[in-house]
This record gives C-alpha cells, sequence and structure tokens, in this order.
C-alpha cells in the first residue's frame, strides 16, 4: 500500500470515531487547520522561501511538487465534506 492509500486509511479510521453527520464539520475544520498552519509558516519562513528561489532555481520543481500534495490533501479534506 502506498502512502495516499495509508493516508485515506487513518484518516477514514479517525473518522469512524465521530457520527456520520460530523464527518463533513471535522473534514471542513482539518482543512481550514491545514490552511493555516501553512499561511503561519510562509508568514514566518517568507525572506527564506524568496532567496531559495533567487539563489538556487532547481526549487521551483521542488516547491511545486510540495503545493501539488498540499492541494490534493486539502482537497481530500475537502471531499469527504459532502
Amino acid at each position: 500500500m502506498n502512502w495516499t492509500g495509508q493516508v485515506y486509511t487513518i484518516y477514514a479510521q479517525f473518522l469512524s470515531n465521530f457520527p456520520a453527520k460530523t464527518h463533513g464539520w471535522i473534514s471542513l475544520a482539518l482543512a481550514l487547520l491545514v490552511v493555516f498552519g501553512i499561511y503561519k509558516v510562509i508568514r514566518r519562513q517568507l525572506v527564506y522561501l524568496i532567496l531559495l528561489i533567487v539563489l538556487l532555481p532547481a526549487s521551483v520543481p521542488i516547491l511545486k511538487n510540495i503545493w501539488q500534495g498540499l492541494l490534493e490533501l486539502l482537497k481530500f479534506l475537502l471531499s469527504r465534506r459532502a
């Protein structure tokens, strides 16, 4: 099983602890927490990210890959809301 399958399994087990009616709200709350956490990290480390992009052009594809992974996570969390 790949890592995404493991994450889905762990998340499904986590949601099984709550009533089905609250799964959407829990997913939305987790998505908001992820966005807030990313915002806090970027706000604090913005200068370092800019220096990384300027001084190391190879970091751009790496950062794009990280953002794609984070967007997939958010899409997954928000899809569980419905």
